[in-house]
């Protein structure tokens, strides 16, 4: 059996023209970079990705590619519009249309860019970097602290060949005070993927020896402004944060701050704005060390003498004061003398009071101790004469039956046995 067939070529032709047919116009497609590379014809091929937000697990790719008419036009407006590099990693909004060729396949051919849609996603970064600074505490660290007074001792981080290092130093050099500056570079990369390595490499050299240091300057002049996405991280935000020392900043840009900018002690436009930040410093130390010789030299004499003369006429009111104080002490004394001596006459009429009073209590108790012992005598004699020993030597008895005295005849019964107590002696006997 016969199959009518097609080539390979003549498939993809049919791909291609329905393709054509079916999404004839062009559209508007958010996506991320994750592959730019720039042909040495000036055409740009990329590859756009989209990724899970929750697992970020890839679930759409496509190629595309920029024609070099469109790429240098698109590239530079892009760069210009947002300041950052158009290189893999970013989010875009850009304008495609779609195509398939015979031999390279499905892709996206781009012909707008859209860069604020870039500008909302790297806010959005921005956003997301300075609130898990702020919900971790170290956001305004390095704000807090205090810029010494004397800043004369500056480690700078930037490039070695940046024109902006060398109009910092000059302008430091040169200033009109005649200020002097010990300033030491510490070297990084200021442009490009390795400035937030190389920038943390810096500040650790920096922090190792800390204590000759009284500030750092980030500056960077001279780089494209489509290089500040390395000052757009959370790594180097946070070692800048927490940083011991002021940190200033002069990344050469008038756009919004850079995260760096935001977490930095200060934050100025350029590396010439650096270096007139820290004259102007020195300067207002200068002048408040002016102002403190002027009083010393001026204010202090006048402050002397008025002091000298206060205290001259406190010395002349001390022989008056000390006689005055001595006379009220004087009086003091003649009246609590008095007061002790009433106090003492006082006391003693009491305590003679009270010797009287216990003369009469003596003389009562004694009155009622011989009474007493008249009632005891006349108890005694009562006692004495109805005693039943007395009773018995005048010839009486006492019939005790089991040990009672009987004193009714009718308590006894025939055989019941008595003593009989007499003056001299007892006996018993039975009752019949």
């Amino acid at each position: 059996m016969e199959h009518s067939s097609l080539s390979l070529q003549e498939l993809n032709s049919l791909v291609r023209k329905s393709i054509r047919t079916c999404l004839p116009d062009t559209y508007w497609v958010q996506a991320e970079l994750s592959d730019v590379r720039a042909n040495y014809s000036g055409h740009c091929y990329l590859e756009f990705v989209q990724k899970d937000a929750k697992s970020n697990a890839l679930i759409a790719k496509a190629r595309g590619i920029i024609w070099s008419n469109v790429y240098y036009q698109l590239k530079a407006y892009f760069e210009r519009e947002t300041g950052q590099a158009f290189v893999s990693g970013i989010k875009v909004l850009v304008k495609v249309s779609v195509d398939f060729h015979e031999l390279y396949g499905y892709s996206l051919t781009v012909t707008d860019i859209d860069p604020t849609y870039t500008l909302g996603d790297m806010a959005l970064r921005r956003k997301e970097i300075l609130k898990r600074l702020n919900e971790e505490g170290v956001l305004t660290l390095n704000k807090e602290l205090e810029l010494p007074e004397l800043t004369q001792r500056i480690a700078v981080i930037s490039s070695a060949t940046a024109a902006g290092y060398g109009d910092f130093c000059n302008q430091l050099e040169n200033n009109a005070f005649g200020f002097a500056f010990h300033s030491r570079l510490f070297p990084a990369v200021m442009q490009g993927e390795a400035v937030e390595s190389s920038i943390i490499s810096a500040l650790e050299r920096i922090n190792a020896e800390c204590d000759r240091w009284d500030v750092v300057v980030i500056i960077r002049g001279g780089g494209a402004t489509s290089d500040l996405s390395g000052f757009d991280t959370y790594e180097l935000a946070t070692h800048c944060a927490q940083f011991p020392l002021p940190v200033i900043t002069g990344i050469g840009h008038e756009r919004d701050d850079t995260v760096l900018d935001m977490v930095s002690h200060t934050r100025v436009k350029t590396p010439t704005a650096a270096a007139e930040f820290l004259i102007n410093h020195l300067r207002q130390t200068a002048e408040r060390l002016e102002r403190y010789t002027q009083f010393i030299y001026q204010e202090l004499p006048v402050l002397f003498t008025r002091k000298k003369e206060q205290f001259e006429h406190w010395v002349s009111r001390i022989p008056v004061r000390v006689q005055m104080r001595l006379q009220h002490e004087h009086f003091r004394q003649e009246r609590l003398t008095r007061q002790i001596q009433m106090g003492w006459q006082t006391r003693f009429l009491k305590e003679e009071h009270r010797l009287q009073i216990d003369r009469r209590i003596a003389t009562a108790l004694e009155v009622i101790l011989q009474r007493e012992k008249h009632r005891l005598a006349l108890i005694e004699q009562q006692v004495k004469v109805s005693s039943p020993e007395l009773l018995l030597k005048k010839g009486y008895s006492i019939t005790l039956k089991n040990g009672r005295a009987v004193t009714d005849a009718t308590q006894l019964l025939p055989g019941d046995e008595v003593v009989t107590k007499v003056a001299k002696g007892e006996f018993k006997s039975k009752v019949i």
